[in-house]
This record gives structure tokens, C-alpha cells and sequence, in this order.
């Protein structure tokens, strides 16, 4: 099996070779909602979970953690805003134990902005502002992930897919959809170490997008200096993430102390990330969870590591701190994030909210 792994690698290797150079159609941060995560349980740790993750956020996280779901159902929920509100987040998801060594998975995500105020008739034909001609319309992505997990021969090792369907829209203006394939592998000794891998994309997700705007809206376009929207192609090239996690067991009132760290290497053209290059970016992300009993967890973690530029043209490094908390009580769970999504420096904090249900029947 580990011909699979070195496999799996060298066509995300492939993947980046053929579209790495293509900046019309494969411009950075493309479908950038799909990484934002879910389950309060991942914002807590700084996205920190591909090598750990054993629930039903693995249709999400890597699907090859499917394998260790506990319970024969197992149902997320999660609902979050971002920008004091004005942007909505939320995920459902589902995961379906199949027998001893196989699960499926579902997964809807919706991030969008409702209520926009259309201005571009705001001017009538005399010229004179009439804001009854002020419409509204909602901005929204959507993605649907279908997943599959198994255990394979050798003890440990596990690997899954997820076939993605993603959709966007902005009103009746522009609308895409999407078609793309994730795969992951995740590898536990001992119930101690535990890795992962996870390619997103690895196939490259393709949106096609067809632009509706009427003839007034192009002249105002046009009168003010913008471009009119082709209809096109869109290309979110592959992103390869590794990570390890390690459990200690304190052997005193059941805690266990786990750290994970995982890695997200992108070729898309340079990011402001802690590693950057013209040729590859690492993203970093850490995250540390104390559990106790498996029924109370407490979490922090750090992410999105950004260079900013001061008014003296130095940098300053700033991240994203998090923390979370987690309770469990008869097959549910509970879990809680606090999160700075500036960074340790501006005070952009959200409340995350995520609920788990098991059932075994």
C-alpha cells in the first residue's frame, strides 16, 4: 500500500504541472469558501485535524477518517457569521456506517450574503437618484460532497474519496457550477501516531460559469468603466495537505493530551503564507486538544500565518489564534469556537456553534 500513497502524490504532482501556469482560468483562492472548514471542533484546533478527524466532519476533513466513526449514524450541524453578520455559514452533514470497515458520508455547505442592494438603476432616464428602483439579491456558494471510506489491507491504513458538486450565484446575474474530486489517506500506530493526507481538488474542480445581464445593466457597466463578464471556465487547482498527530495518555482521570500539526502546500502562484515562493506556498496550521473521558475536550490552535506591511514597509508576522471547548453527553456533542478571523491584532471575533448526534439504531 504504500505504492498507493507515493501513487497518490505524483498525480497531485501531474495536476500541478499541467494547470500551474494557468493564471486565465485558475486564478488563486478559486471556490475559497470550500476552505474555510467546518465543525467548531476543527476552529478551535486552527483547522488542525486531517490526521485526527473520526466523525462525520471526515466527508470534510478526509474522508478516510469516515472509517472511525463510532456510531452507525452520525449527524453535524453548524452555523457561523462572519463580518458582525453580514455573511452566513452553515454545513450539515451525514455519515452512514456500512460494516466494520467501510462508511459513506454526505456533506452541504452554504456560505452567502443575502439582502445585497442592487444599485446600478438607481439613476432614472431624467437623471434623478429614485430609490424605489433599488432591488436586492443574494450572493451564495454552495458545495454538495459525496463521500467514501475503507479500511484497506494493512492494519492502520485507511483511504477515502469525495466527489464534489459545487454551485454559485450571484442573484440572477451569474450563476456556475462545479464538478471536482478530493482524496485522503489516514494511518494510526497504536492508537498513538496517527497521519494523513489530503488532496483537495486533485483532479482540479472545473466551474462554468454564464454570465444573464440585461442591456441596461451593460450600458451602466460600460459607463462606468467596468468590464462586461464572459462566459467562462474556472479552474481551482490541486492542494495537497499532510499532517501528524500525536496522543499521550496521561494515565490519570482518562486525559489524553493530543497535538496535531498539518501542512497545506499550494502551487496557484504565491500566497501570503508563513512559506512562499513564485513556485510553492505552506500554509501551517497547529492545533492541541485535552480531552477528558471522551466526554469533556478543551482546544486551541493557530492558522493563517500572514506577512503585513506597515507604513514603514516592515513586515510583521500576525496569525490566527482560536480556542474551543467541547461536551459530550449521551451520544451527543456540543462543541464551541471562539475565533479571530482577522488576526491576533484586530478584534474580528466569531462565536461557532456545532452539534453531533450518534445513533446507533
Amino acid at each position: 500500500m504504500k505504492n498507493t500513497f507515493w501513487l497518490l502524490l505524483i498525480f497531485v504532482a501531474f495536476q500541478f504541472s499541467i494547470f500551474g501556469q494557468e493564471e486565465t482560468v485558475a486564478p488563486k483562492y478559486s471556490n475559497e469558501f470550500l476552505q474555510i472548514g467546518v465543525g467548531a471542533r476543527s476552529l478551535g484546533m486552527g483547522n488542525a485535524l486531517v490526521a485526527g478527524v473520526d466523525d462525520v466532519t471526515s466527508v470534510y476533513w478526509n474522508p478516510a477518517g469516515l472509517t472511525k466513526v463510532k456510531t452507525k449514524f452520525d449527524v453535524g450541524l453548524m452555523h457561523s457569521e462572519y463580518f458582525a453578520g453580514i455573511a452566513k455559514y452553515d454545513y450539515v452533514g451525514l455519515a452512514h456506517k456500512i460494516d466494520d470497515k467501510s462508511a459513506v458520508g454526505f456533506a452541504a455547505i452554504r456560505f452567502g450574503v443575502d439582502d445585497i442592494p442592487n444599485t446600478t438603476q438607481l439613476i432614472n432616464n431624467e437623471g434623478n437618484i429614485d430609490y424605489d428602483r433599488i432591488t436586492f439579491f443574494t450572493a451564495a456558494d454552495y458545495g454538495f460532497l459525496f463521500s467514501y471510506g475503507r479500511e484497506l489491507g494493512v492494519e492502520g491504513l485507511s483511504a477515502g474519496g469525495t466527489i464534489k458538486v459545487v454551485h454559485r450565484r450571484a442573484g440572477d446575474f451569474a450563476r456556475s457550477w462545479g464538478f471536482g474530486i478530493d482524496a485522503g489517506l489516514q494511518y494510526n500506530v497504536n492508537d498513538k501516531w496517527f497521519f494523513g493526507a489530503m488532496a483537495r481538488d486533485v483532479t482540479s474542480t472545473f466551474n462554468a460559469w454564464i454570465f444573464n445581464l440585461d442591456s441596461d445593466m451593460q450600458e451602466v457597466f460600460l459607463e462606468t468603466g467596468n468590464e462586461i463578464p464572459e462566459n467562462g471556465l474556472e479552474l481551482t487547482l490541486p492542494r495537497l495537505i499532510l499532517a501528524a498527530k500525536r496522543t499521550f495518555d496521561i494515565g490519570w482521570q482518562n486525559i489524553s493530551i493530543s497535538p496535531e500539526i498539518n501542512a497545506a502546500f499550494t502551487t496557484d502562484g504565491q500566497r501570503n503564507t508563513l512559506v512562499k515562493s513564485g513556485v510553492l506556498s505552506i500554509d501551517p496550521m497547529m492545533g492541541l486538544e485535552i480531552g477528558w473521558n471522551n466526554m469533556v475536550a478543551i482546544r486551541t490552535g493557530v492558522n493563517n500565518f500572514q506577512y503585513v506591511k506597515d507604513f514603514d514597509d516592515t513586515e510583521t508576522l500576525v496569525f490566527q489564534p482560536n480556542i474551543g471547548l467541547g461536551v459530550t453527553f449521551k451520544g451527543i456533542t456540543l462543541d464551541y469556537a471562539f475565533t479571530n478571523i482577522g488576526n491576533q491584532s484586530e478584534a474580528l471575533f466569531s462565536h461557532v456553534i456545532s452539534l453531533k448526534f450518534g445513533f446507533d439504531k
